[in-house]
């Protein structure tokens, strides 16, 4: 079963991110799941911190832009807005060009914060 309220298409989502942070970062939403949404991020120098290798920060505007489209994805968006609230990462391996790839999916649903 879906957990998306509505129909959201990867295109709508797509024009909503013109001229954003995620646009200029080169993020291209890709697929919506059944409970997920992903998306791809370039490793290229407008990503790269000066070494030549993926920024940390890039990575982390990648999980953070997929999470909240997701999550507001999520919720009836005239009575709801869901905003990222801490974000956290590792980064375990230099990347030097290619893509990186990114799957939000959830934790938690529902009306509070469950830990």
């Amino acid at each position: 079963m879906a957990i998306w309220f509505g129909n959201p298409t990867i295109e709508e989502t797509r024009a909503h991110h013109l001229g954003l942070l995620a646009s200029h970062l080169g993020i291209d939403f890709t697929e919506f799941g059944p409970d997920y949404l992903r998306g791809t991020m370039p490793v290229e120098p407008r990503t790269h911190q000066p070494m030549g290798y993926l920024h940390g920060g890039a990575s982390l505007v990648l999980a953070e832009t997929l999470g909240s489209v997701a999550a507001n994805y999520v919720v009836d968006s005239a009575r709801q807005r869901c905003l990222g609230q801490e974000i956290n990462a590792n980064h375990l391996r230099p990347v030097s060009d290619g893509i990186v790839i990114g799957t939000a999916r959830p934790f938690h649903l529902g009306a509070r914060i469950g830990f």
